[in-house]
């Protein structure tokens, strides 16, 4: 609180000074507290040990101090949702540092991430396949949950629903504000069914390793077209199991579901939903592992989303957000395997990491985590009665 306005507990941090320098200059930029940005001055160290050894000792222990005076300014903390890309152009490897202390400073608080995988239609450095293995590889044991959001997803999705033409890191950031926004409604807003963040890891991460829901929006609607139409329940349910509305590049319909969080927003009954679910729950084109129960855990907020005027987004009567865990979301690593495959297999651009500090040994490491990564997917996915089979074949 300063002069009368409220402000939220943010923290934004950035190794190059352009994009949080344009902070003050957005639409929402009088919510941001002006006291807590801190900016480094190094404009484009693409290798990950750049941000993870050479500048991050510049400004690692300034953020920590003043990072850790956040916690003491709240009151009822439930947990640091924090949002960063597996790409992150502009020193990568300093992330994961920054993320293994806060996890550990904050262990009792769930720790949850936002992360996005690389932009290959709007920017991508040439390392980007390395950088995203290696802060992958370095984040696993330091994230509680990860709701997996992909640029590439959104900027189809923005040129589909939003008809724009050549979307922007603004009009990509807006669709990712309204996902954040609807998982942290239940702290701000009153509801029927209301969901605090220590509900997610526990209703949607069953291993400690399988942390990575994928997340799905609807509506994503143009004000024109929002002024012709307003869907119902039942429509924004299903659409949020269409694969052309997530925020991931995958087809659940090559995987199985093992949790889904349907969080409401708006103008919205709990008959409505339970119809909803229901009729969801009878299509074959949609499974569950049999070993867990096929339910779904239901917020309700009456708070209807929130846009920027003047936006791509149209203000509507009712949204969903829903979070999904899912085997499927393996193929997003399959893709991203592939490319540092590609890479690797040449040893292109090593020598820029090893003459920064890293050691070859370390890409070799980092890759065959994300091969083990794929294998718990494709094991959680394995039905009980054929992994019994298999059990008694072995013996």
């Amino acid at each position: 609180m300063g002069a009368g306005n409220n402000f939220p507990r943010e923290f934004f941090l950035d190794l190059n000074p352009i994009w949080v320098n344009k902070l003050p200059t957005e639409t929402t930029g009088n919510l941001s507290n002006p006291n807590n940005p801190i900016i480094g001055k190094e404009i484009q160290p693409t290798n990950n040990p750049k941000g993870n050894i050479t500048i991050a000792k510049k400004i690692f222990n300034l953020f920590l101090t003043r990072f850790q005076k956040l916690p003491v300014l709240s009151t009822g903390l439930q947990g640091s949702p924090s949002s960063k890309t597996f790409e992150v152009a502009k020193g990568p490897g300093f992330p994961p540092r920054l993320m293994n202390r806060l996890s550990l400073a904050n262990a009792k608080n769930p720790n949850l991430k936002f992360p996005t995988n690389p932009p290959p239609k709007v920017s991508k450095p040439v390392v980007e396949p390395y950088n995203s293995i290696l802060t992958t590889h370095t984040n696993l044991e330091h994230s509680d949950c990860a709701f997996m959001v992909d640029n590439e997803a959104i900027y189809d999705i923005c040129r589909r629903n939003l008809d724009i033409e050549r979307p922007t890191y603004t009009n990509l950031n807006r669709l990712i504000g309204q996902i954040v926004s609807s998982i942290t409604a239940s702290l701000r807003f009153d509801g029927a069914l209301n969901v605090d963040l220590t509900e997610f890891q526990t209703n949607l991460v069953p291993y400690p390793r399988i942390h990575f829901p994928l997340a799905t929006y609807a509506p994503v609607i143009s004000a024109e077209k929002a002024y012709h139409e307003q869907l119902s329940v039942a429509e924004i349910t299903n659409a949020c199991f269409e694969p052309a509305n997530q925020m991931v590049k995958c087809d659940p319909r090559h995987g199985k579901y093992m949790a889904c969080c349907m969080l409401y927003r708006g103008d919205v009954v709990p008959k409505d939903v339970n119809a909803a679910i229901a009729t969801i729950k009878t299509k074959r084109t949609i499974q569950f592992v049999d070993w867990c129960p096929t339910g779904f855990k239901v917020g309700i907020n009456y708070q209807p989303p929130t846009v920027v005027p003047g936006g791509d987004l149209a203000k509507v009567q009712r949204a969903v957000c829903m979070l999904s865990n899912t085997t499927a979301i393996a193929e997003a690593w399959a893709r991203l395997d592939h490319k540092f495959d590609l890479m690797y297999a040449k040893r292109a651009f090593v020598h820029w990491y090893v003459g920064e500090g890293m050691e070859e040994g370390e890409f070799s490491e980092a890759r065959e985590d994300l091969a083990a990564l794929e294998k718990d997917y494709e094991e959680v996915g394995v039905d009980s009665v054929e992994a019994e089979a298999e059990e008694g074949e072995e013996y």
